[in-house]
C-alpha cells in the first residue's frame, strides 16, 4: 500500500472507530413468537457473515460498505478462541484479530452485529477454533459436563463479554451487538455424550445468560435448547423451520449460499435462483431472521484452514468473493430480493401468522396483513420442478416459472420473482499483464511481456535437511502422538529410528525374490517414507492403512518418517481425541525371521523444519543460512525453500500469486504467510454446466472445475506489500518449478446484463410512507456497473429485441434495434455504472407484439478519480 493511501486509510478508520458506538441511540433487543424486537420494534432482519480473521482491517470496511450496500442490516462474526487466545491466558486482539475494532467499524456503518462467540465454531477452522493447548488440560473432555472444559470454556466466554461491555458496544449501551450465540451445531453430536450432553447443554445456557450481557443468547441446531436460549436453523433451505417454545421467533443462522472446498475436489456452487428461492420461502414461511454463511468467505491465511484437507480460499461462493470483489449476479440479484422483502416488512411485522392460500397442486400463496388496507404483501411459490404454473390470486392471474417466488409488496403486483435474474454478470480476469518470469531466459518462459517485470530474474534456494537437523531433537522408547509433540505449532514431525538388516536376511530375499514392506497400521493427513535418506513413497489419507515396498542394505538402515498435518479435524464429537500422526503398529515385513515390529523401537523425534526454526520467511538479510543461486540445472526436487523479489502491481486490484508449476508446501510474502498450497487435481467427471438451479440444492450439485487444480491462486492483501522489492518465501515440500510462479492481478473487466422489458428491479421502488407503499415509477431498467476504480470503455455487443446467448457468446436475434449501440455507448461510456430503461420508448419498437430483452455486453478498465458517476436514460 502506498504511503499515501496508508495515510488516508488510517484517518478514515480512526474517524470511524471514534465514531463506533456512538451511532446508535441506546435500545433494547427482546423477541416474540414472531421476530426480534429492537427498541420496541419487531424487524425483518437480513445478516451477512463475515469472518474478521478472513480478511486483513484494511479490507474490513470495504466488506462491510458492500453488505450493507447488497441489503444486509446485520453482519455475523464467529469469535476465534485459538487466534484470540494462542497460549493459555495470553491474548491476541491485533491485527486480523483485533475483533473490537471489527464490531466498531460494523457499528459505524449502520449495521447491527450478532456475535457468536461458541466459543466452538467448526467454521473449516483449524481445530474447530479451539486452541490445541485444550487438550493438554488435565482430565478434560470437550463441550459435555466436564469441569477442566467448563472452566476453560466460561473463563474466554466471559472475557469476550466482559471486553465488548468495557467498549460500549451492546445495543442497550448505544453499540451494534443484538444477540450473540453458545455453543453451535451441539445438537448433531449432543447423543455421542448422553445425559453428561444434556447436563451440558442446560449449563452452556445458564452461563451464558449469567454472564449479563443484556442481549439474547441463541443456539443453532439445537432441538433441546433451554426456555431463555432462542434456537436456529442451519440448511440449504429452512422455511419449514419450527422453534421448541411457541414464544419464539423463527432464526436462520447459517443459510449455505456455497460451500467448502476440500483439496482434490471440484468447486462447489450455488445458483442464486435456488438461493434466492430459499430465502424467499423462508420468510413467506414465517421466518424473520436469515444469514447468509457465507456473505465473503475470505481466505484461511496460515495454518488456519481445519479439515482435515481444506484449501486456503474460503471463497465459499460467496455473493463478495474471497478477494472483495462482488460476485454477480449473485450479490446483485440478492441486493434485488432483500429489496422486495424490505418494502413488505411493515406487513410482515404487523401480521402474528400469515393468511394461507392453496393455489394449486404445488403452488401456495402466504399473505401478511390484510387485503383490505395498505398494509398488505404477499408471496406466491410454486415449488414443482418442472413446469411454470399459471395461478389466480385475489382476482388476478400470476405466471410462477418453476421453482420459484413471486413478492407482492401490495398483495397486487409483482416486484420480484426469485428465478428471473436481472441483475448483471460480472466476468473476472486473473492478468499478468507488464509481467514476466523470475528466469527471464528466453521467450519460452515469459508469461505475457518482458518489461517491467514484477517478479526479480533470479531466485535463490537452500536445501531443508532430511531428518534431525537441530539440538532439541530427542529419543524415547516407542511410537509419539504428533500433536502431543508438536502442540500444533508446526505441520511437520519427523519420527526416525534404526534397523540392522543381517546378511541371511539379504540371501533370503534374493532367494526367494521377497521385497520387504514397510507397513503402517493407521496414519493422517500424509506421510513422507525415507530410507537412509532418500525418498522412496507417500501416502495420505485420514487414518489409512499405508504398505510401501523398501529397499533396504545390510547392516543399519535409517527409516525416517515425514508426518505432516493438513488442518486438524474442525467437527465432530471428542475432538480433543482426533490426533495426527500414526495409530497402531509400524512393522517392516518380509525378513527372513518374521516381521519386524518398530512400534516400541527407540525412535528420535524432529520437531518442525529447520527452515521454520531459522524463520527464512522473515531473516532475508541472514548470509548465514546459506542460500545459494538457484539455475536450470539445480531445482530441487525435494523439501526446498525458494525466495525472490518481485514489485507491486499497479492499480488497486487484489493479488494473487499462481503456484500452478508447484506441488506442495507453504508460502510466505514479506514475513506473512499466506496458506498452504497444494495442486491436487479435482476429478475429471462430476462437472454440471451448465447447472439447472431447480430442484433441491446439495453440495455436489452443480460442481465446477473438473479436471483442474482445486487452487492454484494465492491472495496476497495489498496491506501486506510495498511497492517494489517485496520478498516471496515458499518452501516446497514434493517437486516444483519455481521459475513459473507469477504474481498476478484480478480485476472485473466484462459486465453483462439480459433484462427483459417486464422485469421491474425492487430498487425502483423502495419507500414506504405512513405505512402505505408508495409504488413511485415502474419502469423495467437495466443497470451495468464496474468495480470502484473502474469505468466502462466500450460496449462490445448490445441488442434491444430478442438477442440469443449468453454473456460469453451474444448474438443478436430476429428483432433488433440499430440504436441499441449507440444509445447504451452514449449512457455508459466512461462512467462507473449506467443505467437504461428497457422500453419501446427509448429503443423504438423494432418488433411489435414481441417481448422484447436488452443484452449488453461491456467492458470497464481502469480510470482517474475524475471519472463521471451515474448516467441513467
Amino acid at each position: 500500500m502506498q504511503p499515501k493511501a496508508i495515510l488516508l486509510w488510517l484517518a478514515t478508520a480512526l474517524l470511524i472507530v471514534t465514531a463506533a458506538g456512538e451511532y446508535f441511540k441506546p435500545f433494547n433487543v427482546s423477541y416474540d413468537h414472531r421476530a426480534l424486537i429492537l427498541d420496541g420494534q419487531r424487524r425483518m432482519l437480513i445478516s451477512a457473515g463475515i469472518h474478521y480473521p478472513r480478511a486483513t482491517p484494511e479490507m474490513w470496511p470495504d466488506l462491510i460498505t458492500k453488505s450493507k450496500e447488497g441489503g444486509a442490516d446485520v453482519i455475523q462474526t464467529y469469535v476465534f478462541w485459538g487466534g484470540h487466545e494462542p497460549v493459555r491466558q495470553q491474548y491476541n486482539f491485533e491485527g486480523r484479530f483485533d475483533l473490537v475494532k471489527f464490531v466498531k467499524l460494523v457499528g459505524a456503518s449502520g449495521l447491527y452485529l450478532h456475535l457468536r462467540i461458541g466459543p466452538y465454531v467448526c467454521a473449516e477452522w483449524n481445530f474447530g477454533g479451539f486452541p490445541v493447548w485444550l487438550r493438554d488440560i488435565p482430565g478434560i473432555v470437550f463441550r459435555t459436563d466436564n469441569e477442566p472444559f467448563k472452566d476453560e470454556m466460561k473463563r474466554f466466554v466471559k472475557k469476550i463479554v466482559d471486553l465488548m461491555r468495557e467498549e460500549s458496544l451492546f445495543s442497550w449501551q448505544g453499540g451494534p451487538i443484538i444477540m450473540l450465540q453458545i455453543e453451535n451445531e451441539y445438537g448433531n453430536i449432543e447423543g455421542s455424550y448422553g445425559q453428561k450432553g444434556k447436563e451440558y447443554i442446560k449449563w452452556a445456557a445458564n452461563m451464558a445468560v449469567g454472564l449479563g450481557a443484556g442481549v439474547p443468547w441463541v443456539m443453532c441446531r439445537q432441538t433441546d435448547a433451554p426456555e431463555n436460549i432462542i434456537d436456529a436453523c442451519n440448511a440449504y433451505y429452512c422455511d419449514g423451520f419450527k422453534p421448541n417454545s411457541n414464544k419464539k421467533p423463527v432464526p436462520w443462522t447459517e443459510n449455505w449460499d456455497g460451500w467448502y472446498t476440500s483439496w482434490g475436489g471440484r468447486l462447489p456452487h450455488r445458483p442464486v435462483e435456488d438461493l434466492a428461492f430459499a430465502v424467499a420461502r423462508f420468510y413467506q414461511r414465517g421466518g424473520s431472521f436469515q444469514n447468509y454463511y457465507m456473505f465473503f468467505g475470505g481466505t484461511n491465511f496460515g495454518r488456519s484452514s481445519g479439515g482435515p484437507n481444506y484449501i486456503t480460499s474460503y471463497d465459499y461462493d460467496a455473493p463478495i468473493d474471497e478477494y472483495g470483489l462482488l460476485s454477480q449476479p449473485k450479490w446483485g440479484h440478492l441486493k434485488d430480493l432483500h429489496a422486495a422483502i424490505k418494502l413488505c416488512e411493515p406487513a410482515l411485522v404487523s401480521a402474528d401468522s400469515a393468511q394461507y392460500i392453496k393455489l394449486g397442486a404445488m403452488q401456495e400463496a402466504h399473505v401478511y396483513g390484510d387485503v383490505n388496507t395498505s398494509i398488505c404483501s404477499a408471496f406466491l411459490a410454486n415449488i414443482d420442478e418442472h413446469k411454470t404454473s399459471t395461478v389466480q390470486f385475489l382476482g388476478r392471474s400470476y405466471s410462477l416459472p418453476p421453482w420459484s417466488v413471486s413478492i407482492l409488496p401490495d398483495c397486487k403486483n409483482t416486484l420480484f420473482n426469485t428465478a428471473k435474474v436481472g441483475a448483471q454478470t460480472s466476468i473476472k480476469k486473473v492478468d499478468f499483464e507488464a509481467m514476466s518470469s523470475a528466469k527471464g531466459s528466453g521467450p519460452e518462459h515469459l508469461m505475457i511481456k518482458t518489461e517491467l517485470p514484477l517478479i526479480s530474474e533470479s531466485w535463490m534456494t537452500l536445501k531443508e535437511p532430511i531428518g534431525a537437523w537441530g539440538d532439541d531433537n530427542f529419543t524415547v522408547q516407542g511410537l509419539l502422538e504428533h500433536l502431543n509433540v508438536t502442540k500444533d505449532q508446526t505441520d511437520y514431525l519427523w519420527y526416525i529410528t534404526r534397523v540392522h538388516v543381517s546378511d541371511e536376511d539379504i540371501t533370503f530375499w534374493k532367494e526367494n525374490s521377497v521385497t520387504p514392506s514397510l507397513k503402517i497400521d493407521s496414519m493422517r493427513d500424509i506421510v513422507r517414507i525415507f530410507i537412509n535418506g532418500e525418498l522412496i513413497g507417500s501416502a495420505r489419507g485420514k487414518w489409512v492403512n499405508v504398505v510401501q515396498k523398501v529397499e533396504l542394505k545390510q547392516g543399519c538402515n535409517d527409516v525416517m518418517l515425514l508426518s505432516q498435518t493438513v488442518g486438524l479435524q474442525n467437527y465432530g464429537a471428542f475432538l480433543e481425541k482426533d490426533g495426527a500422526g500414526f495409530k497402531g503398529q509400524i512393522t517392516l515385513t518380509g525378513f527372513k525371521n518374521g516381521d519386524v515390529d518398530l512400534t516400541h523401537s527407540p525412535w528420535t523425534y524432529q520437531i518442525g523444519l529447520k527452515g521454520e526454526f531459522q524463520k527464512l520467511y522473515a531473516n532475508d538479510n541472514d548470509e548465514s543460512l546459506g542460500w545459494t543461486n538457484l539455475t536450470d540445472d539445480n531445482v530441487p526436487s525435494i523439501l526446498s525453500c525458494y525466495k525472490t523479489r518481485f514489485d507491486s502491481p499497479g492499480g488497486k486490484d487484489p493479488v494473487v500469486v499462481d503456484m500452478s508449476s508447484m506441488g506442495k508446501g507453504q508460502a510466505w510474502v514479506n514475513g506473512h504467510h499466506i496458506g498452504r498450497y497444494w495442486t491436487l487435481v479435482a476429478p475429471k467427471d462430476g462437472c454440471q454446466e451448465p447447472c439447472d438451479y431447480r430442484g433441491t440444492y446439495s453440495s455436489n450439485k452443480c460442481q465446477t472445475n473438473c479436471g483442474k487444480p482445486t487452487q492454484i491462486w494465492y491472495h496476497v492483501p495489498r496491506s501486506w506489500l510495498q511497492p517494489s522489492d517485496n520478498l516471496l518465501v515458499v518452501f516446497e515440500e514434493t517437486g516444483g518449478n519455481p521459475f513459473e510462479i507469477s504474481v498476478k492481478t484480478v480485476s472485473v473487466e466484462t459486465v453483462c446484463a439480459h433484462v427483459s422489458e417486464d422485469y421491474y428491479p425492487p430498487v425502483n421502488t423502495r419507500a414506504h410512507v405512513n405505512g402505505k407503499l408508495i409504488a413511485g415509477q415502474r419502469k423495467p431498467v437495466m443497470e451495468l456497473q464496474c468495480e470502484d476504480g473502474y469505468t466502462i470503455a466500450s460496449i462490445e455487443f448490445a441488442s434491444y429485441g430478442t438477442p440469443q446467448g449468453s454473456c460469453q457468446s451474444f448474438s443478436t436475434g430476429n428483432c433488433h434495434a440499430p440504436s441499441s449501440s449507440s444509445i447504451l455507448f452514449k449512457a455508459c461510456e466512461g462512467r462507473n455504472k449506467c443505467k437504461v430503461e428497457v422500453s419501446n420508448s427509448v429503443f423504438g419498437d423494432p418488433c411489435p407484439r414481441t417481448l422484447k430483452t436488452l443484452a449488453v455486453k461491456a467492458t470497464c478498465k481502469s480510470s482517474s478519480p475524475s471519472s463521471p458517476g451515474l448516467s441513467e436514460i
